[in-house]
């Protein structure tokens, strides 16, 4: 398959799917012989990120470390997924301007839905108040305004949402069948 450089950027709540999601696409590619780079927002933190908050300032420094080298990455051909939650809209705007050839992808699931699916108990202790400034639960997630892409993962199948974004990448014209 033939391949232009792109930023995927999957953003939602926690627990909405976004790794799940953008690990399947990843498999994809792969198989179909594309060169890609999966920045995970929770393995970006452990290493890139290291040392940043949860304030709105370091939520965006964080956006903007992880669009800086999802920019570098995208300008030499390679397809970037970018799994992170990124809160705010106006930096997710900031980092797609840079970027330039970005399709952001609003992984959808309702709040309850989101908690259900809790499986590191992070709801729990925000709900408790363990951990301040949590997203969804006591600090914003501002939903995308016109993404190219809404998976709703409480309605939809795992796969329809996979399709729904290698479908929309070859529209795009990122990717072609050779």
């Amino acid at each position: 398959m033939k391949q232009r450089g792109v930023t995927v950027w999957f953003t939602g709540l926690s627990g909405a799917g976004k790794t799940t999601i953008s690990q399947a696409v990843s498999q994809r590619l792969v198989d179909a012989g594309c060169k890609l780079e999966i920045l995970d927002g929770d393995i970006v933190r452990t290493n890139l990120t290291k040392g940043l908050g949860f304030s709105k300032e370091d939520r965006d420094e964080n956006v903007r470390r992880i669009g800086f080298v999802s920019h570098l990455l995208t300008r030499n051909g390679v397809i970037v997924l970018v799994s992170a939650i990124s809160p705010y809209r106006n930096i997710r705007h900031e980092v797609r301007e840079r970027i330039g050839d970005f399709v952001e992808v609003f992984v959808n699931a309702p709040l309850h839905v989101c908690e259900e699916r809790d499986v590191k108990g992070l709801y729990k202790k925000a709900r408790s108040g363990e951990i301040p400034q949590f997203t969804g639960v006591s600090d914003p997630y501002e939903e995308p305004e016109n993404p190219e892409i809404e998976c709703r993962t409480d309605l939809e199948s795992h796969e329809e949402s996979v399709n729904k974004v290698i479908d929309t990448l070859k529209q795009l014209g990122y990717l072609e069948d050779e």
